[in-house]
């Protein structure tokens, strides 16, 4: 039985959408002025390859144009658009700011607007994911509860709030993606970071809604029901990057998370295997072929019904118990914690001879992914560097068409091949493969000697940018062709999230001392600004 729900609160029209070459253009390109959440486009590539300004030639001279001062960590990849910057701070604010000076336009306090209370492990209510822009309208996911609200633009006053999941530890820590009216977004749930507690009964989802209003027209669920009781599977959560969707196929992609719990008999069974895991493209002979955690998934953008699931690992169910050794609340294992932490990328590639329409992720497991957009089979898939329950690939790979890049978080510190060489290192890092067969290119270690979990942007295809969590926050740009760094620069804090693109310039904010990281890596540093490098 398909696990999507269709709410009743609005009939929706099925209708044929006629396309012409300008049309897709308009809808999937960028133009030199336009990243509109956090993948910057329908296609979730976080490329800007109209931004010819900044090339091989001017990256090296790339300078500070200006610094906007929020005050507090910025992780969120900011969103640009008609000249303007949009951001949140964890101080609980979204800014809207002038992308050629820095000028506040103005800023909305999410608590203040909304009346939500804060999210565990915080004592105010915050966005921690890219807005979205939506035509007039900007769409801001809430950390939690699990909340997306909708503010004018041009003036950030609040046009509808809507909830998206009713427990009280759902979060969103997606962006959304807005296209012909409707905005989707996954949601998860901070409910299997209770070690103390019993676990769990949430249900990763991903939601449709109307733009205009806020109506939840579809609610497509990533696990059978568990009737809202423990015992049952739980999690699949989809809470990295930002949904991509395929114009012609009608399909909206995403990647889900690791089962939080599963029921005792699927336990057994898997203890009865000597709690052996399978490779990661078998299916895991007691899980059943609904449960679609740590899979890609495409939906029908129409009904929300799930079209294909191609799930890309062995049995993995893993809670924060599991951080705890010999904790007897830890699911039977192997615990491996090998989410998609990333909706895939939508590429074009030639493969035996032939042009192939994919979807492309990277695993926390360091696993890259190419899937036919079709039938969700596997093309290619490669091992680009180290996994671990940090990552591995985490918050969004990029791509040019030609090349796929993604970061190697390496959070535990394992031997990382910088392939093709034969050089290791400990540290993480970001590798460069080729779009069409996987084969990797070049791998560049962190320069100074960090893990590497913020998402990397490609720009004009030819530098990729990507930042560090050293405690003085690097900022470097690599050649594209080689991954040579040759431009870099120190914004003071720690850098967690990644850059967008636009108007000749790069824009990044800085720390990120919040949430898990201050009780995991205590060198991580507190940020507040975001800055603008401009050629």
């Amino acid at each position: 039985m398909a696990l999507f729900h269709l709410l009743p609160t609005k009939m929706v029209n099925n209708r044929i959408v006629v396309l012409c070459t300008f049309c897709l253009t308009i809808l999937t390109g960028h133009t030199a002025a336009e990243w509109f959440n956090h993948g910057g486009d329908l296609n979730n590539r976080r490329s800007a390859p109209a931004e010819l300004k900044i090339n091989p030639i001017t990256a090296p001279r790339l300078s500070l144009k200006w610094r906007f001062v929020a005050g507090f960590d910025i992780s969120a990849t900011p969103t640009v658009a008609n000249g303007v910057v949009y951001f949140p701070s964890w101080n609980g604010n979204v800014y809207a700011v002038r992308a050629d000076n820095g000028a506040l336009i103005w800023k909305q306090n999410i608590g203040a607007v909304t009346g939500l209370p804060p999210p565990p492990m915080s004592n105010v209510t915050v966005s921690r994911a890219s807005p979205t822009v939506a035509g007039d309208l900007l769409i801001v996911s809430i950390y939690g509860p699990a909340y997306v609200m909708a503010v004018i633009r041009l003036t950030g006053q609040l046009v509808w709030l809507t909830r998206l999941d009713p427990l009280p530890l759902g979060v969103v820590t997606a962006s959304g993606t807005y296209f012909l009216g409707a905005y989707y977004v996954g949601v998860a749930s901070l409910e299997n970071t209770r070690p103390s507690s019993p676990c769990c009964t949430f249900r990763g989802s991903l939601v449709k809604l109307d733009a205009r209003t806020g109506t939840i027209l579809w609610q497509t669920y990533t696990i059978p029901d568990n009737g809202g009781q423990l015992g049952g599977y739980s999690g699949a959560s989809i809470w990295g990057s930002s949904p991509a969707i395929d114009v012609l196929r009608q399909l909206v992609y995403v990647g889900t998370g690791q089962l939080y719990n599963a029921p005792a008999e699927v336990q057994r069974c898997q203890a009865a295997l000597s709690n052996q895991t399978t490779p990661p493209i078998d299916i895991n002979p007691c899980i059943g072929p609904e449960v679609h955690y740590d899979s890609i998934i495409a939906f029908d953008i129409n009904s929300g019904q799930i079209k294909w699931a191609t799930r890309l690992s062995g049995y993995d169910v893993f809670n924060f118990a599991c951080l705890i050794p010999n904790n007897p609340d830890c699911p039977v294992g192997p615990n491996i914690d090998a989410d998609f932490g990333e909706a895939p990328m939508l590429l074009s590639i030639v493969s035996n001879g032939r042009k192939r329409d994919v979807a492309v992720a990277v695993q926390k497991s360091g696993f890259a992914w190419a899937l036919d957009r079709d039938n969700g089979q596997v093309v290619w898939f490669q091992k680009a560097g180290p996994g671990s329950n940090e990552g591995g690939g985490i918050w969004g790979a990029a791509t040019d068409g030609i090349r796929v890049y993604t970061n190697i978080v390496n959070g535990a510190r394992q031997p990382f091949t910088l392939a093709p060489s034969t050089q290791t290192t400990t540290s993480g890092g970001w590798v460069a493969l080729d779009a069409n067969t996987g084969q990797i290119l070049w791998t560049t270690a962190n320069p100074s000697n960090e893990t590497a979990p913020g998402p990397v942007t490609i720009v004009n295809n030819a530098i990729l940018f990507a930042g560090s969590v050293a405690p003085n926050g690097p900022f470097y740009a690599m050649d594209a062709r080689t991954g040579q760094i040759i431009w870099s620069y120190n914004t003071g804090a720690t850098i967690y999230g990644g850059a967008s693109a636009s108007y000749g310039c790069v824009f990044v904010g800085n720390g990120y001392s919040v949430n898990l990281a201050k009780l995991f890596h205590p060198t991580w540093t507190q940020g507040d600004s975001v800055f603008a490098f401009c050629v």
